[in-house]
């Protein structure tokens, strides 16, 4: 008689986890589909270019200047995941179409708009459309792009190479400030895995060179 209380109350133990089990299950699936449901869908299009309109141009030195582009609605998202990029098109000096990769110092979380800070070099054939463009302008993106696809937890760590303008989104000066204002809550520590190289094609030949020769494979090296 003890026996089969004993196994009558293991399978009431069993079939309780197996509910709880399934309601989790339940519950994680249903979070994520509400999840997903109230995720705003992104402006960008990869096949095809969209234009966005020039709210506002911020002049940053003789030649960097902050634009400041509307999104349809003042809650869209942009929709360009970390370590992707998007083209931007224009027209140079004699009136050509060129097309120039570019990434947004906003991300998601800034909804409405989204922001780039360009460098306009004198011989730049997209530096010219930049330079040229005015509030009330329009500029035609398209995205996302690119074979970069950060998945949290996918590495351990990474390391960063950047010249001209690609120097902006690693914000080293200001992570460095911030330990030195913070030394009992905030450490930076430098420790490298992985190669993120992003700047003109000199600078990247050069660097993969250099970082062989110091031991980082071309495996662990990855150019924008």
């Amino acid at each position: 008689m003890r026996m089969e209380v004993l196994q009558s109350q293991r399978v009431e133990l069993m079939v309780g986890i197996a509910f709880a089990l399934v309601a989790v299950g339940a519950g994680t699936a249903y979070y994520f589909y509400l999840s997903n449901k109230n995720k705003p869908k992104g402006c960008l299009d990869p096949e095809n270019f969209k234009k966005f309109k020039l709210v506002k141009r911020t002049q940053l030195s003789h030649n960097v200047a902050k634009f400041r582009f509307d999104l349809p609605t003042p809650t869209s998202v942009l929709g360009l995941p970390i370590g992707q990029h998007m083209s931007c098109r224009g027209k140079d000096s004699q009136g050509e179409d060129v097309i120039k990769p570019y990434t947004p110092t906003t991300l998601d979380s800034d909804v409405g708009y989204f922001e780039l800070v360009i460098k306009m070099y004198p011989q730049g054939r997209m530096s010219h459309h930049f330079r040229e463009m005015r509030e009330g302008d329009y500029l035609a993106v398209k995205g996302p792009k690119g074979r970069f696809k950060y998945q949290p937890g996918q590495v351990r760590a990474f390391g960063m190479l950047a010249g001209g303008t690609g120097i902006t989104p690693m914000f080293q000066e200001e992570l460095a400030n911030l330990a030195c204002s913070f030394p009992n809550r905030f450490n930076v520590y430098y420790v490298l895995n992985q190669i993120l190289r992003c700047g003109p094609p000199p600078m990247n030949k050069a660097m993969a060179a250099h970082l062989e020769a110091l031991g980082y494979a071309p495996q662990m090296q990855f150019q924008f």
